[in-house]
């Protein structure tokens, strides 16, 4: 055993002590305890920085921001000066009282509610809370500083890879890290590649289920688990082909069903453009041929498809873990069992993982059935780490600084949320209308188009609040230029006032992106603030014959500034209610590798691509935002837009999940990537209802088969009835249309049950509004993680497809197809309560409930008061209407009712009320406190009706059912008795 390694196991012993043990225990060895002597620590006015004796940091430096929150930098040099943080707001608090203290072989910084000690040894850092329980541990040694060049542009650039290991108990579960497609809610044991991507968010925040998180401070390529990069099946295994040979699969290339080609192949990888030289010839696109605009040569591909199969074989047992990349039709079947099949549409690939249990030394047989539909697919491979490795919370950086990681701890996961919020910005309320219904399609081609869907809504009476002007309403050659196309938009101003007499509001998609023809590429490039290189290499877009086309660099500041006034002069007086700030993860180019992806968004004014690649979507999301509220004074504004980083909630923004498929796994996948959006302090969340793009059955224009429309008309409703219940409620896709009275008849049950959606939202408005204003009052989070609102029941912390909607509502949505029933986990320590029936469960169980196609599985948890209004069929009709209180018995409740304005900033300067409201089950009383609070235009009085629901009631699920008591309310306290 070497000395390092001793003192290493003596350090483990050493930090588990007591910390009065550590100075005199005679445990340390001479050589230890010498360094330990030399090893300085220095109190700085936040803080303390310590100089650790060995190990890869030469500087570990603890800053306080607040009693839960401390920042914890370590750097390979005495220099502890480093870039502002574009995620965090924050500055250290010279409010929070602490204290520094040294014993023995540890530095101790504790506030009256944390405690962070360092190694003087090796510099790791472990957490303790108030009581001094240990929360969070680095791994004595796992900390890695490692030199990096990276090349762009400009030339090489020294920089560090990065990362550190927390232990994590067995029973430790983790969430957040942005919004991701895999269909899993627990991380813990997974891999997460946080790296920005159409559909795919990285936002490098964890949060834990023992009440804490990690935001890892970097812009980089991160990956939480396993550091190690996927690797191609014949990195890591035995790959024989069908016929038992060593060195490759069998591939089989069929055109029309007609075998052409079949050759070994090592590798499944048509993964990015570059890999598209591997297809045999005959396959590729011939000269003259007609090729897909912009796909730079990838091969015609009608009636292609490609089978690979043979074995596998490890010498390594255990679980393996495989990471399918694809588009097109695609099924993968392991020793008999299909582990994955899905589509999507040909130019948006993305990851499916698995795993599979895997013997030693045992043949497995193996085959990939592909449709290509000019598609990409690669299927990559990682052998299983050591479980203690598996399990630990583990990021790791590819191109940073220092490693730097603030710990946010908290007494519940809505604290942990609340003081990462307090680090990168508190969550901006939107115009209520965006809470609404909102209509989109992909896309709405004149003036006339984008008003009659407003008017299609009115004239039926169906609710809606929003419509928005997608991409493409400029001349075919001037996208950037934001004009409107003058055949097409005649009159762009009265197509708002027409939108806004209706009581809807609008927004327009404004891109990152610019035509090199236009006069404000020019003038971005001009002051160095275009990329190029898109240009440079003749990358061609898909519209009309292509155009050359790459996007400003929003880390400039003077780009940014010039970036709003282009959209400011453009679209002034036009009155557009928000922006749709599409692309901007930025997708440059579809289908490039990670390093020609970096190269093409940089140099930036910050660095190289690699440098600052995810986090493109907060700086320009928030130069929108600022630059719009200092110019239109106290209007709310929307944002939209495809991507998200630390920090996004402060901009104004929603998130929405991309363009996903109308499929009926990425129905499912959207929930947990909407709760685990909410786990990242993104409470504003979206998703296309009924999926972005459609397979071929679907979008014939001549017509559906019979056995498609069935499929197409169930999916689009059971997706619909999801989007009502997600925070914000949002239609939006490809042919065929989205509009409710497209996608079903007046008279119709299917019509019926759009409508009856549709009216739900819009009744529990009160409800909703008031979890709006909570976000921003109480960082509060809308759609809810079950091991939020029951942190204790461990059978809630894996349940992917149910979350809570607020504290009161538990949802369950219907994500199969002819479902008419499916099982509901009902969370142990309360009681539940169908929303439509009043038909009662007990918490800690499963059901199988009944699901008909007009119904959504809604549970209301017992002791709640849930607020509803009248009927209504836009946000701001009725304000001062009758307020209907339901309140579910068995149990004691609150509720806050909170109202401002809805359309300014006024909150922000306290101009909101809050109607405080208690229910008290064992005495029967309903108690309705004092108002707080005012704002212009607030009702001073207004009908309330209350309800009690104890049990089924053939009018439970009847918003206008005859109330139990009725009482005008004019801001004073009174109470209700059942």
């Amino acid at each position: 055993m070497t000395l390092t390694l001793a003192r290493r196991l003596m350090l483990a012993a050493l930090m588990i002590a007591p910390l009065g043990v550590c100075a005199g225990s005679g445990l340390m060895d001479s050589a230890s305890a010498g360094a330990i002597q030399q090893a300085a620590f220095q109190r700085i006015p936040a803080g303390v920085v310590v100089t650790p004796a060995e190990g890869a940091a030469r500087r570990v430096r603890l800053e306080v921001y607040g009693p839960e929150t401390i920042r914890v930098t370590a750097t390979e040099d005495a220099d502890l000066n480093l870039p502002a943080s574009l995620m965090v707001t924050a500055q250290p608090s010279t409010t929070t009282p602490f204290e520094v203290e040294a014993h023995g072989d540890v530095v101790v910084l504790k506030t009256a509610e944390a405690t962070a000690e360092v190694s003087r040894l090796t510099g790791a850092v472990r957490f303790l809370d108030e009581a001094g329980n240990e929360v969070l541990k680095e791994r004595p040694g796992s900390r890695e500083l490692n030199p990096v060049t990276i090349e762009d542009q400009r030339g090489a650039h020294r920089y560090l890879a990065t990362r550190q290991v927390w232990d994590s108990p067995a029973d430790e579960a983790f969430y957040g890290l942005g919004q991701h497609q895999q269909g899993m809610m627990n991380y813990k044991g997974q891999d997460v590649l946080l790296a920005q991507h159409n559909m795919d968010v990285g936002i490098p925040f964890v949060v834990s289920s023992r009440n804490y998180g990690l935001l890892w401070e970097t812009n980089a390529i991160t990956r939480f688990g396993d550091p190690r990069p996927y690797g191609m099946l014949s990195d890591r295994l035995i790959v024989r082909d069908a016929g038992g040979a060593f060195g490759g699969l069998t591939a089989r290339y069929y055109q029309d069903g007609a075998l052409k080609v079949s050759r070994p192949e090592s590798q499944v990888n048509y993964e990015f453009i570059r890999d598209q030289q591997r297809w045999p010839e005959g396959f590729k696109a011939q000269p003259g041929a007609p090729v897909q605009t912009g796909d730079m040569g990838k091969p015609g591909q009608a009636g292609v498809n490609v089978v690979w199969e043979g074995t596998i074989e490890t010498a390594n047992p255990g679980l393996h873990k495989f990471r399918l990349y694809s588009s097109g039709y695609v099924k993968v079947t392991i020793d008999g069992k299909v582990v994955e099949q899905n589509w999507r549409q040909n130019w948006n690939p993305f990851d499916h993982d698995f795993q599979v249990e895997m013997a030693a030394n045992a043949r497995v047989p193996i085959k990939i059935e592909w449709t290509p539909e000019d598609g990409y697919i690669s299927l990559r491979h990682m052998d299983p780490l050591p479980a203690s490795d598996q399990g630990a919370l583990s990021l790791a950086s590819e191109v940073g600084d220092a490693i730097d990681y603030y710990y946010v701890g908290g007494d519940d996961i809505d604290d942990v949320i609340a003081n990462y919020r307090g680090l990168t910005g508190k969550s901006v309320m939107l115009p209520r209308a965006a809470y609404g219904f909102w209509q989109s399609r992909q896309r709405y081609n004149t003036q006339d188009e984008v008003v009659g869907a407003v008017r299609g809504y009115r004239e039926r009476g169906l609710p809606i609040d929003m419509v928005v002007q997608d991409w493409f309403y400029w001349p075919e050659n001037a996208w950037g230029s934001h004009q409107f196309d003058a055949a097409r938009y005649p009159n762009p101003t009265q197509m708002v006032k027409d939108v806004h007499d209706m009581n809807a509001n609008i927004i327009i998609s404004v891109w990152p992106k610019f035509y090199p023809t236009t006069d404000h590429y020019k003038q971005l490039d001009a002051i160095g603030g275009m990329y190029t290189r898109n240009v440079d290499v003749g990358a061609r877009d898909w519209v009309g014959p292509g155009y050359a086309n790459s996007f400003y660099d929003p880390y400039l500041p003077a780009a940014r500034d010039l970036y709003w006034k282009q959209m400011s002069d453009s679209f002034k007086g036009m009155g557009f209610d928000g922006w749709w700030l599409d692309s901007v993860e930025p997708d440059m180019h579809s289908n490039l590798d990670f390093a020609e992806r970096t190269l093409r968004m940089g140099p930036t004014a910050n660095g190289p691509g690699a440098y600052v690649f995810n986090s493109y979507p907060l700086v320009n999301a928030e130069n929108v935002y600022r630059h719009f509220r200092a110019e239109h004074d106290d209007q709310r504004t929307t944002i939209l837009t495809r991507s998200a980083w630390g920090g996004l909630q402060r901009t104004g923004s929603i998130l929405w999940s991309g363009d996903v498929v109308a499929r009926w796994d990425n129905l499912r996948d959207q929930i947990s990537a909407g709760v685990n959006a909410g786990l990242s302090g993104l409470a504003n969340w979206t998703h296309d209802i009924g999926g972005f793009s459609v397979e071929s059955r679907y979008s014939n224009p001549a017509g559906m088969k019979p056995e498609d429309k069935a499929e197409w008309d169930e999916l689009q409703l059971r997706w619909f009835q999801f989007g009502a219940w997600s925070p914000i409620f949002r239609s939006h896709g490809e042919f065929p249309l989205r509009e409710v009275y497209n996608l079903a008849e007046p008279g119709t049950d299917y019509y019926a049950a759009y409508a009856a959606s549709l009216q739900t939202r819009y009744r529990l408005m009160p409800y909703i509004y008031s979890l709006a204003g909570d976000t921003y009052l109480r960082d509060g989070t809308i759609m809810r993680g079950l091991v939020m609102d029951f942190p204790s029941d461990l059978k809630a912390r894996d349940i992917a497809d149910q979350y809570m909607f607020g504290h009161a509502l538990l949802v369950a949505p219907v994500t199969e197809y002819k479902a008419r029933s499916r099982s509901v986990y009902f969370p142990a320590g309360a009681e539940w309560y169908d929303l439509q029936t009043g038909q009662k469960y007990a918490g800690g169980q499963s059901a199988t409930v009944a699901a008909a196609l007009n119904k959504i599985p809604v549970y209301v948890r017992a002791g709640s008061i849930l607020p509803t209004g009248p009927a209504i069929t836009y946000t701001a009709e009725k304000l001062d209407g009758p307020l209907t209180l339901v309140v579910y018995t068995g149990a004691n409740g609150a509720f806050s009712f909170y109202e401002d304005e809805g359309k300014d900033y006024g909150y922000e300067r306290g101009e909101f009320s809050n109607i405080p409201m208690t229910w008290d089950d064992a005495r029967g009383v309903l108690s309705i406190g004092a108002r707080t609070g005012s704002y212009p235009g607030m009702p001073m009085s207004r009908t309330i009706n209350v309800r009690f629901v104890s049990g089924p009631g053939a009018d439970v699920g009847d918003f206008d059912a005859a109330p139990a008591r009725t009482v005008q309310y004019a801001g004073q306290a009174v109470e209700i008795r059942r």
